[in-house]
């Protein structure tokens, strides 16, 4: 199983659009969706605490707008799944990525789960999506962060939780870093 998100990219985004143009779109982008009403907000659901070799990270789950996602997150979670595993991409200014048992982008876990959408759910900066390949439904195990708020994303990969501390922590990953123990608490 091949598990990329938007394979071969580095400074392109998944149509081929340069990643620096972008930016002044994720703006735009980005100030509209701060002036959308309160009721349209996403639910935070339980919290999951990711100690990596470069610090913890604490991140909260939309359960109630993605609920599949969330589920499949939270079971890898309390199988003891990630721990130990490494982030195996990083995109600077764009996401770093871990999840892969294999290490290397091309692996997954024993099952695959469809594409869930909600536009509630945004990739902005902080955002925990869900990685796939070409095919919507092929998401598994692999993960990615956000470093920046990447709008030209949303309504094509599932954002399922948000960073709430240790920002500093996800922006300093590199390829190889560990997750160390993942739990989840609520």
């Amino acid at each position: 199983m091949t598990i990329l998100i938007f394979a071969g990219c580095s400074r392109k985004g998944n149509l081929g659009e340069n990643l620096d143009d972008l930016k002044e779109k994720n703006i735009a982008e980005g100030e509209t969706l701060a002036k959308q009403s309160q009721s349209n907000s996403p639910k935070i659901g339980r919290t999951v605490f990711m100690e990596t070799t470069k610090g913890t990270v604490r991140f909260e789950l939309y359960e109630e707008d993605a609920p599949v996602t969330t589920k499949n997150f939270i079971d890898l979670i309390e199988s003891g799944f990630y721990n130990g595993l490494t982030f195996h991409r990083l995109e600077p200014g764009f996401v770093v990525q871990g999840g892969d048992p294999k290490g290397d982008g091309t692996g997954g876990s024993s099952k695959t789960i469809p594409l869930e959408i909600s536009p509630k759910l945004r990739h902005v900066k902080g955002a925990l999506g869900m990685a796939r390949s070409a095919e919507k439904d092929s998401a598994s195990s692999q993960f990615y962060f956000t470093l920046e708020a990447s709008h030209f994303l949303d309504d094509n990969y599932a954002v399922f939780g948000i960073v709430t501390e240790g920002m500093d922590v996800v922006q300093k990953l590199q390829v190889g870093d560990k997750m160390t123990k993942v739990t989840i608490q609520g």
